[in-house]
């Protein structure tokens, strides 16, 4: 999601922060079913592309309104999280150093084809994709990304990075679920003084928000989703995680206590282990190449 809007939207979450204290012990679960394992070799190289959530945005207070890519359930190296890369490097020393994160806060499906076009240019081996939330989160119902437009931007930046980076594989994660998002925060109190100060997700977070909106968002993203696994079916070089992220129920541990919005480390850490059981390699990595 974006960077936030100015020092002074900054200041009011800074005080909603201490008024806060404590934090909430739940963990993410997920109820869909792991991916067959993957026949493909190990990587040597990788790239992650999306937005806020694989820039690992605003973790918690130690990281206000900050990019951590380090923490990144994709190709962060804090060991905490056990990311993607992490995972990859365990099995194949080879990728040591070769990752590379093309994700950008506030980005949307149409600007997808340029972070796969740079992934393209460093010739990776993998990538993984998770991108629509901010096609979603907007001021309100009309300004959606249309989902002929969200499936047409996905199909033409993947058709571009299979053209260029011919032997790469791509594993594309489901949206996590907007709406279980609130529904399991929107009795907190903080979490409320949040999402309206700051106009985070407003179509579907603010007080100003309709159960009909909330529908309208919980439509569009199961579209959106269908999209998503009906282009990457088009590529054989494609994985789609079957839902496996838009399926996990997760609570407020898994949040950040800053937004209320981005996951947390915690929440980073499970969206690794979710996002790796759907993938390529579920089980004990293949023989590395």
């Amino acid at each position: 999601m974006s960077r936030g809007r100015g020092r002074w939207i900054a200041l009011v979450v800074a005080i909603v922060l201490v008024a806060a204290g404590g934090t909430a012990s739940a963990v993410w679960v997920s109820r869909s079913k792991s991916a067959s394992p993957g026949s493909q070799a190990l990587p040597g190289s990788m790239a992650s592309a999306g937005d806020s959530i694989t820039r690992a945005f605003d973790l918690d207070g130690r990281h206000f309104l900050q990019d951590s890519p380090e923490e990144s359930w994709a190709s962060g190296t804090d060991p905490t999280v056990n990311s993607h890369y992490d995972r990859i490097l365990a099995a194949n020393p080879a990728i040591a150093g070769r990752v590379y994160n093309e994700a950008r806060s506030g980005a949307k499906m149409g600007d997808l084809d340029g972070q796969l076009k740079i992934a393209a240019s460093q010739q990776v081996d993998y990538v993984t994709i998770l991108m629509g939330a901010n096609d979603l989160c907007t001021p309100s119902v009309a300004d959606m990304t249309p989902t002929a437009a969200f499936e047409a931007q996905f199909d033409r930046a993947l058709a571009a990075f299979f053209a260029a980076d011919r032997g790469a594989h791509v594993f594309v994660s489901s949206i996590p679920d907007l709406f279980r998002l609130w529904d399991a925060l929107r009795t907190n109190p903080l979490a409320q003084i949040t999402w309206n100060l700051v106009h985070i997700c407003p179509v579907l977070l603010s007080v100003g928000a309709t159960a009909v909106d909330r529908q309208q968002v919980v439509t569009q993203e199961q579209a959106d989703n269908v999209a998503l696994a009906s282009v990457c079916r088009r590529y054989d070089r494609c994985r789609f995680d079957d839902n496996a992220v838009f399926g996990v129920s997760f609570a407020a541990a898994d949040v950040s206590s800053v937004d209320y919005f981005h996951p947390s480390l915690s929440g980073q850490r499970n969206l690794a282990a979710v996002t790796w059981a759907a993938g390529y390699w579920p089980a004990t990595p293949p023989v590395k190449r």
